[in-house]
């Protein structure tokens, strides 16, 4: 079982900046991929970016590419986004996810169903 605990949310202003962190704990867990997923109001949760542990490729939707980078600290078990350049329409909450186990083939890092643990969500708040 892994926990994963978010931090870094917050209410800003249109071109600022912020930090999201996750740290990841359990018993003699692994960590295969770490992700962070966006939920509006009235909206389906929707990915933003995603880190493979072992090689540290990253991989982004195309709205977020170029504001907001995803970042790994090994021993720490945690994983960053540094958001910058921020909108009103990136307003949500944001949640961690993570999973343990290899994958055969092509990871759909994407997909919410790749993700075995979840955090409990942080308020991401952008006013114009």
């Amino acid at each position: 079982q892994v926990q994963l605990v978010e931090s870094g949310g917050g209410l800003v202003q249109a071109g600022g900046s912020l930090t999201l962190s996750c740290a990841a704990s359990g018993h003699a867990f692994s960590l295969y991929a770490m992700g962070w997923f966006r939920q509006a109001p009235g909206k389906d949760r929707e990915f933003v970016a995603a880190i493979n542990w072992s090689t540290g490729n990253t991989y982004y939707t195309d709205s977020v590419k170029g504001r907001f980078t995803i970042s790994r600290d090994i021993p720490k078990n945690t994983v960053y986004m540094q958001m910058n350049s921020l909108k009103p329409e990136d307003t949500a909450v944001y949640y961690c996810a993570a999973r343990s186990s290899g994958y055969a083939g092509i990871p759909p890092y994407s997909l919410p169903g790749l993700y075995d643990y979840w955090g409990q969500g942080t308020q991401v708040t952008v006013s114009s």
